[in-house]
């Protein structure tokens, strides 16, 4: 059973799916999008580690998705 979750405000979202993996555990994909001024900036990555629990792969890639967009808004990074 996969678990996914999406949390939103009117110029950003994060959205995570997670997904078993072969040998055990539980890996996550993250969606990340973020609309400003200069256009809209989307990406989609897996997180890097392998989780033992749903639970566990769900919660920490939405809290990897919003330091994403945290990041991402403070311009700490520019794409």
């Amino acid at each position: 059973m996969a678990v996914s979750g999406e949390l939103h405000e009117a110029d950003w979202s994060v959205a995570i799916e997670t997904a078993a993996v072969d040998g055990g555990g539980y890996q996550c994909r993250i969606h990340v999008t973020h609309k400003a001024s200069d256009g809209t900036c989307e990406r989609a990555f897996a997180h890097s580690r392998i989780f033992a629990s749903e639970r566990e792969a769900a919660l920490e890639g939405l809290r990897t998705g919003m330091t994403w967009i945290e990041m991402k808004k403070s311009d700490t990074f520019t794409l």
